[in-house]
């Protein structure tokens, strides 16, 4: 391999951005061939030199770009302190460690990138590049034109004034509308925030395009590498990757056994979950009543009465009754 700038190396390797990675060199933290480098100047080669970062050496990985719907309550790290289901489980199949390429939040749903590239990660998520993603968003309420107009302005998140979004109506769904919704940055939950700055609580979100790459044919929790034509649209527009490899068949059946098995924890979460605020409810309620025991056996016992398969045993029992009067009758 030829000899590159030794940032580029360490922001390849998923270590850091370039910026991150001279820093460490700045710091005297990276050596190459046992000696301790801080120009930022210096270059190395990654197949035979020797670099190391706080004592352990780094190693280049074949280049992973993929892409995985993300399906909805799924954290977007790859270990979560609380135990909830992460993007990790779903992309075990790709046997390498990757990373998320920016982020979606707990309940927003759809594509999502994923890579060992740290300088590929960087670059599609730093603000000056733009790279556009487009969203789907269910909203509380009608967004009238006029309405429409104050999803498309500009508003403030944390200082800063946000870019106008793109954004277009659907269609109508009873006294909700669903929008698309193009951004052009990652700002922290800037569509809830543009539905609270327009009146419209979001309900429902989901990424349909990050960059132009989508996930039509995925299912949620399914994963695949991104195509040659994807990557090389990505180095044309982005000027990354710098690589492009024809990438491996992805293994389907292991996505679905890891999607399967982080729903099945999800639900396991939610009926857990119920069960306590359930037990939680029943106690005040027995603590309040107090007195009113008797009174709510009572309706019980009334409850009973009036149940439908009592109601069919009465009905069975009256036309007998009145069959044997009859009879008794004609006997006499």
């Amino acid at each position: 391999m030829p000899e590159e700038r030794l940032q580029k190396i360490l922001a390849q390797a998923g270590l850091a951005s370039r910026r991150g990675a001279e820093e460490l060199i700045v710091a005297g933290r990276v050596r190459v061939g046992g000696r301790v480098v801080t120009e930022l100047g210096t270059k190395a080669d990654a197949s035979s030199d020797r670099i190391e970062v706080d004592g352990r050496r780094i190693q280049l990985e074949k280049r992973l770009y993929v892409v995985l719907h993300k399906p909805r309550a799924v954290v977007c790290t790859m270990e979560d302190p609380e135990g909830r289901p992460t993007v990790a489980e779903y992309v075990k199949s790709f046997r390498k460690r990757i990373v998320p390429v920016g982020r979606l939040d707990y309940h927003t749903s759809g594509v999502l990138l994923l890579t060992n590239d740290g300088d590929f990660a960087a670059r599609m998520t730093h603000p000056r590049r733009k790279v556009p993603k487009t969203y789907v968003a269910k909203v509380r309420g009608a967004v009238l034109d006029e309405r429409l107009e104050k999803w498309r302005e500009s508003i403030l998140i944390e200082g800063r004034a946000t870019r106008p979004a793109d954004v277009e109506r659907l269609r109508f769904d009873g006294d909700k509308t669903w929008l698309q919704i193009t951004l052009h940055e990652g700002k922290n939950r800037q569509i809830h925030r543009l539905g609270e700055h327009t009146g419209h609580e979001v309900l429902r979100l989901a990424r349909l395009d990050f960059a132009g790459i989508n996930a039509e044919n995925l299912r949620p929790g399914e994963a695949r590498h991104l195509t040659v034509d994807e990557l090389g649209a990505l180095r044309k527009e982005y000027g990354v990757p710098e690589e492009i490899r024809a990438p491996k068949r992805t293994d389907a059946k292991a996505a679905r056994r890891a999607q399967n098995a982080a729903e099945k924890r999800v639900r396991s979460d939610q009926r857990t979950s119920t069960s306590t605020k359930k037990k939680k409810t029943g106690g005040k309620k027995t603590r309040a009543s107090g007195g009113r025991a008797g009174a709510s056996s009572a309706k019980a016992t009334t409850a009973e009465t009036r149940s439908p398969k009592r109601k069919g045993a009465a009905a069975k029992e009256r036309p007998q009754k009145r069959a044997v009067k009859k009879t008794t009758r004609r006997r006499a």
